[in-house]
């Protein structure tokens, strides 16, 4: 049986769920396909939201063809056969270029990246990438200046209710199941914004239904004796079948079925922050034992392992920070080391990295100090940077007193010398007598910098 997200996949924009920004009368994306003609673009967006659905769309209406790629399983020799077998369509039709579609951009490797720039340039496709990552830091540079970037947001609740009334009304096989639904908040919730695995999750709690409806019985006259009665009514139902028993889905019953299949686990909704969340907090509170199980939740769940090692960074500065200064050069390490070793032995330096991070000294000292410094930076506006302290290239600028009169620290005694590098504003509030963003916190590592900055500041930082 055709899974039933492919079964909704619709075939034209009118049936395309979402995105109206891009699609909607008068939008980019909508113009473009009115004109007959597009640019190599790349669509960005979580899971789930229509970026294959609508490339295939695009497809189908320009009537071109269309060549698709998977960044996790192709490579370069797979991408220059394609780029091959588009060079002979555009030769026998000069007039319109292929598609090619790559999903998941953000994992070709730049060796990749780069064997599709000629063709790009030349038009010899039209790349439509698809990516659930930042394109600015994952796609190549020359790339990336030949394609748009188009963003794509998550399905709003009342496209995906309209879409669970078209299930109900539309599809062959759920459409015969005499299907109720009496609340639907569990259903949005789980699938967060996410099309097909909101389309999955009906799906797994109708099929429970599937084997609990009845057939229709028909019991036929087949008495061959009586000849003249069998010919007038040879297939009369002595006995009407009987009404397909009402099916009701409610949020009970969504969440029981979704506990009791693993592989629903919810890559980008509720579930995913979740366990994220309660990882990152047992980081925090320095119990490995919880750090390390959440973990294994998540990876059991399917759960993207380059996920779970940028969130491994982000605690090795927010909550270690300089109370272990090592934590962060680890947790890099732990994500050098699954991109290149890959699953499942990936899990093994994302373990060391867990177990390390919840087992160190925790300090979030520079996290605040960042944040009590934007926070004043927002306030205050840019504030002019003292004169002494400014660059000057120019003799028009040395004219001006940029420059003039800086200290530099290495000339001096322990390459340090007491001069102001605050705003005036700052210093004015109390920047050169108090600390405004960095408070050292107790732990080794912060008590021999705090030794140091006292040796030249006095108490300034407290």
């Amino acid at each position: 049986m055709v899974p039933l997200a492919e079964r909704m996949r619709p075939k034209t924009l009118d049936g395309y769920i979402g995105q109206r920004h891009l699609v909607g009368q008068g939008c980019v994306l909508r113009r473009m396909l009115d004109s007959g003609r597009i640019s190599s673009f790349i669509l960005w967006g979580p899971p789930g939201v229509g970026k294959t659905t609508l490339a295939k769309i695009i497809a189908q209406t320009l009537d071109v063809p269309f060549y698709t790629l998977s960044a996790v399983s192709s490579g370069v020799k797979e991408v220059r056969e394609v780029i091959e077998r588009a060079k002979k369509d555009s030769f026998f039709h000069p007039d319109r270029s292929p598609i090619l579609f790559i999903d998941e951009i953000h994992r070709f490797s730049k060796s990749q990246q780069d064997s599709l720039l000629d063709a790009v340039e030349r038009g010899i496709v039209t790349l439509v990438g698809a990516t659930t990552e930042n394109p600015s830091f994952e796609v190549i540079r020359p790339l990336l200046s030949r394609c748009q970037v188009y963003t794509l947001r998550p399905i709003d609740d009342n496209d995906l209710l309209a879409l669970l009334d078209r299930v109900l009304r539309e599809d062959e096989v759920i459409s015969k199941l005499n299907v109720r639904v009496a609340e639907t908040q569990s259903l949005l919730r789980y699938a967060g914004g996410d099309c097909r695995k909101f389309l999955n999750i009906i799906e797994l709690v109708t099929n429970t239904f599937a084997d609990k409806t009845d057939d229709f019985d028909y019991v036929e006259d087949d008495d061959e004796d009586d000849d003249d009665e069998a010919s007038a009514d040879e297939n009369k139902v002595v006995a009407d079948a009987p009404a397909a028993p009402e099916h009701v889905i409610t949020d009970e019953l969504v969440t029981s079925v979704l506990q009791e299949n693993p592989m629903a686990y919810d890559k980008d909704g509720e579930m995913h922050y979740d366990l994220v969340s309660a990882m990152i907090k047992s980081i925090r509170g320095s119990d490995p034992d919880a750090a390390i199980y959440y973990m294994a939740r998540m990876i059991e769940g399917g759960e993207d392992p380059a996920f779970i090692a940028r969130r491994l960074v982000i605690s090795a500065s927010e909550d270690i920070g300089l109370a272990n200064p090592n934590a962060l050069l680890l947790a890099n390490a732990a994500f050098d080391a699954v991109q290149k070793i890959g699953w499942p032995e990936g899990r093994i330096p994302l373990a060391e990295a867990c177990v390390y991070l919840a087992s160190s000294p925790k300090s979030n000292a520079s996290y605040n100090a960042i944040n009590s410094a934007l926070q004043k930076v927002r306030e205050s506006g840019n504030l002019p940077v003292p004169l002494h302290l400014r660059n000057a290239p120019t003799q028009l600028m040395a004219k001006e007193g940029y420059g003039k009169g800086y200290k530099y620290a290495h000339d001096f005694p322990g390459h340090f010398v007491h001069q102001q590098y605050l705003p005036d504003a700052l210093v004015k509030a109390g920047g050169m007598s108090q600390s405004l963003f960095y408070h050292p916190q107790p732990n080794a590592q912060e008590d021999r910098l705090k030794a140091y900055l006292d040796s030249k500041w006095g108490e300034r930082f407290k």
